[in-house]
């Protein structure tokens, strides 16, 4: 199911979690559970990102000499 979100949703999830860790009113099994699916959002998006980064990649063309 998570990984279907795109780049944007992984995001807001992601930053949903660390709120609820930030805000420090979570028990130690909720603070773990948040970390974990942090931890599943931060992949989601850094592979987003990577797909992303291969698609607009410029790769420099072999010089070609005219001899």
């Amino acid at each position: 199911m998570s990984q279907d979100l795109t780049y944007e949703q992984a995001l807001e999830k992601l930053d949903e979690q660390l709120k609820l860790l930030e805000d420090g009113n979570l028990s130690l099994e909720g603070a773990l559970k948040a970390v974990e699916e942090a931890r599943v959002y931060l992949k989601i998006c850094t592979e987003r990102l990577e797909v992303a980064r291969k698609k607009i990649e410029v790769r420099a063309e072999p010089e070609t000499t005219d001899c």
